[in-house]
C-alpha cells in the first residue's frame, strides 16, 4: 500500500460493494503455494504476499479459500436481495449462490507458473481484456451485455447506484478517504446493508486499523531498506540491463512502465493525490490502435521475461530470507492488533 489513507479508503470501498462488485485486474482466488504465503497471510488474508515488485497476484483479500457457513448464508441472502431488488426496477438479475464458485476464464492463464505466465502474458496488462465481462461463468454479465448502451447504463445504476460507472464497475472513495453522503446504493449497496450493516459503520470498523496500516508501511520501507534487498535490488538492476532493459532502479519499474504505456493508449488518467474518485475496473480496449497495441503486448512479454528470469536469478530468495524475517518479527510486535483485524475483517 502507498500509505494508510488510500488503503483504507480502498478497503472501505470493497466492503461497501460486496463480493464480485470490483473488476481487478490481476484478481485470482488460487491460494499462494504454502510456502510462498508470507507470515501476515493469516492475518491480513492469503493474498498478501511476501514478494515485491514484478510477477504478484492478488487473491482473496482477507481470509482462506473456505467460507464458513455464516458467511455464505450471508452472501446468499445478499444476492438474493439484489435480485429482488432488482427485479423491482425492472432488470433481471440472477443470484449466484456463493457455492457455484464459476471458474474464470482467466483461471487457465493464472495456473500458469511465473515463467510460463510471462512467456504468454507478460504482466498480464496490456495483454488480457479484463474490462470484458466473463460471461461463461457470469450469469449477470451475460444479461448486461445483451441489453442496449442506454440500457446498460440504467442497469449499472439500478445495481450499483451513484458509485455506478459506465463499464459496470465501481467507483472507489475519493484519494482523501472522504466523500459527501450517497443518496442512492443501488440495489447491490441497499442489500449490502441490509445483511453486513451501515456503511457508516463499516468505515467506523476500518478506521481504528489506520495505526495498524501505517506500520505496515513503516514495515514495507523497513524491508526495502535491507541491505540484503538492496543488493539484490542492484542485481536484478544489472541483470535487466545485461538483458537489453537499462534504466530501472526498483523491481517495480518495469510494471508500472508497462501500465502507465498502458494508460497513455486508452487515455487513461491518473489520480491527483488529493484529486477526485478513482474508478476500481479495467480500461477497455477495444478502441486502442491495434497496431500500437499489438506493439505494446510484445514489449511486455519481453520485460517481464527478462524481470522474471532476473528476479529468480539475483532477487527472490533474498527478498524473501529478509522480509520473512521482518515480517514475523512485526506479527510478534502486532500480534493482537493482527487478529483484531483478522476477525473483523471475517464479519464482513
Amino acid at each position: 500500500m502507498k500509505n494508510s489513507r488510500k488503503a483504507l479508503s480502498l478497503i472501505a470501498v470493497l466492503a461497501l460493494a460486496g463480493c464480485g462488485a470490483v473488476n481487478s485486474p490481476g484478481a485470482d482466488e488460487n491460494p499462494v503455494e504454502s510456502e510462498d504465503k508470507s507470515p501476515l497471510a493469516e492475518y491480513m488474508g492469503e493474498g498478501f504476499s511476501s514478494s515485491s515488485g514484478g510477477m504478484v497476484r492478488m487473491t482473496r483479500a482477507v481470509g482462506g479459500p473456505e467460507s464458513s457457513e455464516e458467511q455464505l448464508a450471508k452472501q446468499r441472502k445478499m444476492e438474493d436481495a439484489t435480485a429482488a431488488c432488482m427485479k423491482a426496477a425492472g432488470f433481471e438479475y440472477v443470484a449466484v449462490p456463493p457455492e457455484a464458485n464459476p471458474k474464470s476464464k482467466f483461471n487457465d492463464a493464472f495456473d500458469l507458473p511465473p515463467d510460463k505466465f510471462a512467456e504468454q502474458y507478460g504482466y498480464g496488462i496490456s495483454t488480457i481484456d479484463w474490462s470484458k465481462p466473463d460471461e461463461d461463468s457470469d450469469p449477470n454479465a451475460k444479461i448486461r451485455s445483451a441489453l442496449s448502451p442506454a440500457a446498460q447504463k440504467a442497469y449499472d445504476k439500478a445495481l450499483n447506484g451513484e458509485l455506478a460507472t459506465s463499464g459496470g464497475a465501481i467507483q472507489a472513495a475519493p484519494a482523501d478517504g472522504k466523500r459527501p453522503a450517497l443518496k442512492d446504493l443501488g440495489c447491490r449497496g441497499k442489500a449490502s446493508e441490509e445483511v453486513y450493516g451501515k456503511s457508516d459503520d463499516k468505515l467506523a470498523d476500518f478506521s481504528k486499523f489506520e495505526s495498524l496500516f501505517k506500520d505496515l508501511e513503516a514495515l514495507r520501507k523497513r524491508i526495502d531498506s535491507d541491505q540484503r534487498v538492496v543488493e539484490a535490488t542492484s542485481a536484478w538492476a544489472d541483470c535487466m540491463a545485461d538483458a537489453g532493459h537499462s534504466g530501472f532502479t526498483k523491481v517495480d519499474d518495469p510494471r508500472n512502465q508497462i501500465s502507465s504505456k498502458l494508460d497513455e493508449l486508452t487515455g487513461t488518467k491518473k489520480p491527483k493525490k488529493d484529486g477526485p474518485s478513482v474508478v476500481i475496473g479495467a480500461p477497455s480496449l477495444d478502441k486502442v490502435d491495434a497496431a500500437k497495441l499489438a506493439d505494446l503486448r510484445k514489449t511486455e512479454i519481453e520485460l517481464a521475461k527478462a524481470d522474471q528470469g532476473c528476479k529468480a536469478k539475483t532477487y527472490d530468495a533474498p527478498y524473501k530470507q529478509a522480509s520473512t524475517e521482518h515480517e514475523k518479527e512485526f506479527v510478534e510486535q502486532h500480534k493482537a492488533e493482527l487478529e483484531q483485524y483478522r476477525d473483523t475483517m471475517a464479519e464482513r
